[in-house]
């Protein structure tokens, strides 16, 4: 008796902590991302500073809130950059969103969730195939310069999770960014 007695209890004891783990803080992170974590490594990264057009304001230029993370203005149209000297030049618009250079015109990406113009439309696993491949969607058109993708990769899969996640928290801001310009076109 005494022994279904300690069995039952063992089983009990076993499931109220598989219970508990469920519910503890370190299983929770590994089931959902953390939001509060991507926007951290959004801030920390400067992804503002390219992906978040400037606008001048009192104090000179600064960052448009109203159009956070959402990429290259689609009304500002470039058709060509500057002729640059040397092999390494590189030029940026007053916005700090469309970035001429030896590879051509580039132009930062919609980041917002927004379906048709930014990452709405997109999963987890796109978006870090993407960062990992350096290429759009993980196997289309590279990603080019200023986009620091070879310090981007370098973090975890969990952690990429939570910048998405962060990402796609963020208000969806309709702005259908250029597609890049090729060198010889550029010129």
């Amino acid at each position: 008796m005494l022994l279904k007695i300690l069995s039952v209890l063992a089983v009990a004891g076993c499931a109220l902590a598989l219970f508990s783990l469920e519910r503890s803080p370190a299983a929770k992170s590994a089931a959902a991302p953390d939001v509060e974590r991507g926007k951290y490594l959004v801030s920390f990264g400067s992804c503002n500073d390219c992906h978040t057009p400037l606008v001048m304001g009192p104090n000179g230029p600064a960052p448009d809130m109203t159009r956070m993370l959402s990429g290259h203005p689609q009304d500002l149209v470039l058709s060509s950059g500057p002729a640059l000297e040397g092999p390494w030049g590189a030029a940026a618009t007053h916005t700090l969103t469309g970035w001429s250079g030896p590879w051509g015109l580039s132009f930062a990406a919609n980041l917002t969730p927004d379906k048709e113009t930014g990452l709405g439309a997109w999963s987890a696993e796109d978006f870090i195939a993407t960062i990992r491949s350096g290429r759009h969607l993980g196997r289309g058109r590279p990603l080019l310069p200023p986009m620091p993708v070879h310090y981007v990769n370098t973090l975890t899969d969990e952690d990429l999770r939570n910048v998405f996640a962060y990402l796609q928290s963020i208000p969806a801001v309709s702005n259908r960014v250029p597609q890049p310009v090729a060198p010889a076109q550029a010129r």
